[in-house]
């Protein structure tokens, strides 16, 4: 019982970097963050970002991750396939254009990286929002009932 008290107690990861020390200062975070935004599309290196931020690779990483939850390689991870998403629904581009254009070596590892993340396939999430899009666009928009629900 204690044990479970003691587990429940302890503050996640990041609550503890942020309170005792470690993380990047709001700064180099920014800074870090408008690079690898800027550069998604290109190869990244953490020592690239580290260097960015004068600090070695190693303390780098600990501070990144202790200030945003993930670490640089998560991060960036992350954001390729948030800007694949928004790729995928908005433009015609095949998904080969895609990988490239989010910085994926190639379209096999975007396609795994991709369903690894979001539990589908690329392919089948395209599909899936665009006839999403579509059946939202043919639908006739709903009579309004004159009922007002508080939020």
């Amino acid at each position: 019982m204690a044990h479970l008290q003691q587990l429940v107690a302890r503050p996640s990861i990041s609550e503890s970097c942020k309170t005792i020390s470690g993380g990047l200062s709001p700064q180099r975070e920014r800074l870090v963050k408008k690079i690898i935004l800027e550069r998604l599309g290109d190869s990244l290196e953490v020592t690239e970002l580290a260097e960015a931020c004068a600090l070695s690779r190693s303390h780098f990483s600990r501070a990144f991750k202790c200030s945003t939850g993930y670490s640089p390689q998560d991060w960036i991870r992350q954001q390729r396939i948030a800007r694949a998403k928004l790729l995928i629904q908005h433009t015609d581009l095949s998904l080969t254009q895609i990988s490239l254009e989010c910085g994926f070596c190639d379209q096999a590892h975007f396609c795994h990286m991709f369903t690894r993340s979001e539990g589908i396939n690329p392919f089948a999430w395209r599909c899936k929002v665009v006839g999403d899009l579509r059946s939202k666009r043919s639908q006739p928009a709903a009579a309004p009932t004159g009922i007002c629900i508080p939020m």
